[in-house]
């Protein structure tokens, strides 16, 4: 475990540590890039944000951070409770401690609980409330208050509450003006070229031009010839899927094309879409990989080709992307086609197998009913033969009075003529 993990743990507000919430995280590498997965206190198998059979005491996650097996704990959020957590990244210089006036502005205004992130590059905020309606990310910002994780360092930022603090109308305010407010999306051309040479790598405009990039995209998405079904998708229309899944993984092909098959963006695309669900950050395979990594991995696997940007708009299909599960700049009916079936016949051969599975275990259920059949007609047929031996006995025992009253009538018969001829 590194040392800065779990800096002061008493710092931690007691709020947070009477929960059974709390799990452990482990850095691993996907994909080229450093992921925490989380993992189950005392156990180290994968953790889900949505399982409490997962969860543990604050304690208990403390005590497994001790071992080899884990790099630190995290916070579950959950419905039951009213916590919400604010993530700033990218928006400190871990070697000299620099702030953006962003990430500054945030954590005046919310005066709850503050600790440096893991990678020492962020803050976490912890307040109690309750989190808006709308989109919860924006560039570099980050609002959760159910089934997600939030690491804890316990390195509280100096001048901060030690406590978790109520602070609903800050975040409604500050959700309305970095997050949910698209006026900050309008910055003109000129304000962006302006300005570019005097921003830092970690300051507000960068995220400006992220957004902007998003805004632009889903313009596209919309615009093209198939941006009717883009559109019902994004809205959370599942019209015309056999299931949620199928609609999850067409929408995530769409966003492959248009995003260049870039995972970061069509991850926080995704959340901020209808079909976005609490399954999408589920552990559902044995590698720790949730629902929504493979949906997304699957989705680019699929994709033969994607939007390129830089070629102008006038290099692009335009028939605009397919509708279901492949896409390209210039995609034929052929192409299509092949890529739906491979996913349809994917989706098909996984269905085969689940019915294969249910019929074998219906088949031993079969062959258990038989032989408990047989046995039970075995001892029936013993216990009709235990019930007909006594009866057969008494019936002979019968004919053998019969036998001798007859045989001592006949005596007599014979003795009484007997008697008559001497007499």
């Amino acid at each position: 475990m590194s040392e800065s993990s779990i800096d002061e743990s008493e710092a931690i507000p007691e709020t947070l540590r009477e929960r059974d919430q709390w799990v452990c995280w482990r850095e691993e590498e996907r994909d080229d890039k450093l992921t925490k997965i989380p993992i189950t206190p005392a156990t180290g198998g994968f953790a889900s944000s949505t399982d409490p059979e997962t969860w543990a005491s604050f304690e208990t996650a403390l005590e497994y951070t001790e071992t080899d097996h884990a790099d630190g704990v995290g916070f579950v959020f959950t419905d039951d409770d009213p916590i919400v957590g604010v993530d700033l990244d990218d928006c400190r210089d871990p070697e000299t401690g620099d702030v953006d006036d962003a990430a500054l502005d945030i954590i005046e205004r919310l005066d709850s609980y503050t600790e440096v992130s893991p990678s020492g590059t962020g803050y976490h905020v912890l307040i109690k409330g309750e989190l808006p309606e709308g989109r919860n990310r924006r560039g570099s910002i980050e609002l959760y208050d159910t089934a997600r994780f939030f690491t804890v360092t316990g390195d509280h930022v100096e001048r901060t509450p030690t406590r978790v603090a109520r602070r609903q109308d800050a975040l409604t305010a500050i959700h309305r003006e970095y997050v949910q407010d698209t006026e900050r999306d309008t910055v003109s051309k000129s304000e962006q070229r302006g300005g570019a040479d005097d921003q830092s790598p970690t300051t507000g405009a960068a995220d400006v031009d992220v957004d902007l990039e998003d805004e632009n995209l889903l313009e596209k998405a919309r615009n093209a010839s198939n941006g009717e079904k883009f559109e019902r998708l994004w809205n959370g229309n599942t019209v015309g899927y056999d299931s949620q899944s199928e609609a999850d993984m067409a929408l995530c092909c769409l966003l492959a094309f248009w995003t260049g098959g870039d995972r970061t963006q069509m991850e926080q695309l995704f959340r901020q879409s209808g079909l976005f669900r609490e399954k999408w950050d589920e552990v559902h395979y044995a590698d720790g990989s949730t629902y929504g990594e493979k949906t997304i991995e699957r989705a680019i696997a699929t994709t033969s080709e994607f939007y390129d940007p830089d070629a102008g708009d006038d290099a692009a299909d335009p028939h605009g992307p397919p509708d279901g599960v492949t896409a390209g700049g210039t995609p034929d009916d052929a192409d299509r086609s092949r890529a739906y079936l491979a996913e349809k016949n994917r989706l098909l051969t996984k269905r085969v197998d689940e019915l294969e599975a249910t019929l074998e275990q219906k088949t031993e259920r079969i062959d258990t009913l038989e032989a408990e059949v047989e046995r039970l007609t075995d001892e029936l047929a013993a216990r009709d033969r235990e019930t007909e031996q006594p009866q057969n006995e008494q019936t002979g025992t019968a004919r053998e009075n019969e036998d001798e009253s007859e045989t001592s009538s006949v005596w007599s018969r014979t003795m009484r003529l007997f008697d008559g001829g001497f007499g």
